[in-house]
C-alpha cells in the first residue's frame, strides 16, 4: 500500500506512455501491424459513481473505474487500485499494461485494470468496506470467474479482495471463490501471493545480471517503495549476498553505505507502519536517492518515477521494474543511451498476477497446491519468460521493453487475427 506521489515531470500521462511504447514496436510485427490500432482502443471502460454515507452521517460521492483493454486471450485480468489520482487516463494505461504483461509470460487472460479515486489512508475500516462493497455491485455487471478478475493493487489488499467476493457471491447467490484473486488463503486464495511479485522482481533481475555480467553478490540495491513489491525483493537480494543502500517509501528516504538490515527494517516498519526513524540508517534528501552509489535499482512505487532528469543522474548498471509505468519513454532513452539495462514492467513485476493465476485455476477445480509448488511453478514461469525474451531482444538487437513487447504483441495480435472481427 504505497503512498508515493507521482513524479513533479509528469508532464506525460501514462496512456501516451503505453501509447509510445505500442508506437515503437509497431515496425517488427511485420503483417500483425495491421492489427495493431487492437491495442491502442480498450475494448470497455466503465465509470461509476460511489455514493458513501460516512461515519459522521454525510454523503460523499467517489468516482470508481473497470477498464477491460483487450480479452482476445481470455478473460481479462487486473488489479484494483484505491489513491487520490486515479482516473480514467491512469486505469486505462494500466490496463493495456496488463494485456502485455500476461502475454508476455503466455498467461490465458487478457488485460484489466479499476480503481477508485480515494484516499484510502482517511477512511475507516467501516467507510472503506462499503466503498468496496459498492464499488463492486456497480462493476458487478462486467466482472466474474470468466469475465474479469480483479486482483490487489495501491491501495488495496486482501481484506479488500474478501468484501470484493462476497459482495459479488450474494449478488449472484453462491460463494463464487474465482471472481478475484489476491484473496485471504483461508477464503480460496494462494499461498505465495503476497510475496510473488517481490520474488519475481529478484527471479527476472538475477536471470538477467547472470547473462549481463552482473553479479549480485556484493551488489548496491536501492529500492523505491517498500510494501509488498519493494520489500520482498529487497530480502531476496540480501540473502543472495547483495547490499541493500537506500531505501525510499511515503515517509523517509533513507540509506546506510554499509547496507541495511533487511530484518531490522521489517520489524520498524510493521510496528511504525513506515520507515521513517528507522535507527539502522541516515535520513537523506528525497532527491538523494536518485544520485545514491548503486548498482541495482528497483523502483517498486507507482508510475512515472524515472524521468529523464533522474536518468541523468543515475549510477546503476540495472534497472528492475517493480512498478507499472516507471519510467517515461524519454528517461528510457536516455538510459540506453548510458548503457543502463531496464528489465521492464511487463516481465519483471508479472509474478503476482502469475500466481494469481495459480489462484484462479485453484479456485475453479477446488484443489490446492503447497507454497513450495507455487514457487517451484512461478520460478520456471518467470525464468522461461525473461530467457524468450532476453534472446528475442539479442534477435532483433532492441531493448528488453521492446522485445517484451514484441513477444506479447505477436502472440495477441495473432490471437485477435484467428479470432477475425465478429459480426464480419
Amino acid at each position: 500500500m504505497e503512498k508515493l506521489s507521482y513524479a513533479s515531470e509528469n508532464s506525460t500521462s501514462a496512456w501516451s506512455t503505453y501509447l509510445q511504447q505500442i508506437d515503437r514496436v509497431a515496425p517488427y510485427l511485420g503483417e500483425l501491424a495491421r492489427w495493431i490500432d487492437t491495442l491502442r482502443h480498450p475494448k470497455r471502460a466503465l465509470i461509476v459513481d460511489i455514493p458513501l454515507q460516512m461515519d459522521d452521517g454525510s454523503i460523499r460521492h467517489f468516482e470508481g473505474y473497470r477498464v477491460q483493454h483487450n480479452l482476445s486471450r481470455g478473460p481479462g485480468k487486473g488489479g484494483v487500485r484505491y489513491h487520490p489520482n486515479v482516473d480514467l487516463n491512469e486505469v486505462m494505461a494500466l490496463s493495456a499494461w496488463m494485456t502485455i504483461k500476461c502475454a508476455a509470460v503466455n498467461l490465458p487472460y487478457g488485460g484489466a485494470k479499476g480503481g477508485i479515486r480515494c484516499d484510502p489512508f482517511a477512511l475507516s475500516e467501516g467507510e472503506l468496506e462499503r466503498l468496496t462493497r459498492r464499488y463492486t455491485s456497480e462493476i458487478g455487471i462486467i466482472i466474474g470467474p470468466q469475465k474479469d478478475i480483479p486482483a490487489p493493487d495501491v491501495g488495496t489488499n486482501s481484506k479488500v479482495m474478501a468484501w470484493m467476493m462476497d459482495t459479488y457471491s450474494m449478488n449472484n447467490g453462491t460463494t463464487v471463490t474465482g471472481v478475484v484473486t489476491g484473496k485471504p488463503v483461508h477464503l480460496g486464495g494462494s499461498l505465495g501471493r503476497e510475496k510473488a511479485t517481490g520474488r519475481g522482481v529478484f527471479i527476472t533481475g538475477r536471470e538477467v545480471a547472470r547473462r549481463a555480467g552482473i553479479p549480485v553478490e556484493g551488489a548496491r540495491v536501492a529500492v523505491q517503495g517498500f510494501g509488498n513489491v519493494g520489500s520482498e525483493a529487497a530480502r531476496l537480494f540480501a540473502e543472495a549476498g547483495a547490499s541493500v543502500v537506500a531505501i525510499q517509501d511515503h515517509s523517509a528516504t533513507i540509506a546506510n553505505a554499509d547496507g541495511i538490515d533487511m530484518a531490522a527494517l521489517s520489524r520498524w516498519q510493521l510496528e511504525h507502519k513506515q520507515i521513517l526513524g528507522f535507527p539502522g540508517a541516515q535520513k537523506i534528501d528525497e532527491e538523494a536517492f536518485w544520485r545514491t552509489e548503486m548498482d541495482i535499482l528497483i523502483p517498486a512505487a507507482l508510475e512515472g518515477q524515472i524521468t529523464r532528469a533522474r536518468a541523468e543522474k543515475l549510477s546503476c548498471k540495472l534497472v528492475l521494474e517493480g512498478a507499472n509505468g516507471p519510467t517515461y519513454p524519454e528517461a528510457d532513452d536516455m538510459l540506453a543511451e548510458r548503457g543502463i539495462i531496464v528489465v521492464p514492467d511487463v516481465i519483471c513485476n508479472a509474478g503476482g498476477v502469475t500466481v494469481s493465476y495459480f489462484e484462479w485455476v485453484q479456485d475453479m477445480a477446488s484443489f490446492f497446491w503447497s507454497e513450495e509448488e507455487i514457487n517451484a511453478r512461478m520460478d520456471k514461469i518467470m525464468t522461461d519468460a525473461m530467457v524468450h525474451v532476453w534472446n528475442k531482444a539479442n534477435e532483433k538487437s532492441c531493448s528488453l521493453r521492446t522485445a517484451a513487447y514484441i513477444v506479447a504483441c505477436e502472440r495477441i495480435l495473432m490471437a485477435r487475427k484467428e479470432r477475425g472481427i465478429y459480426p464480419g
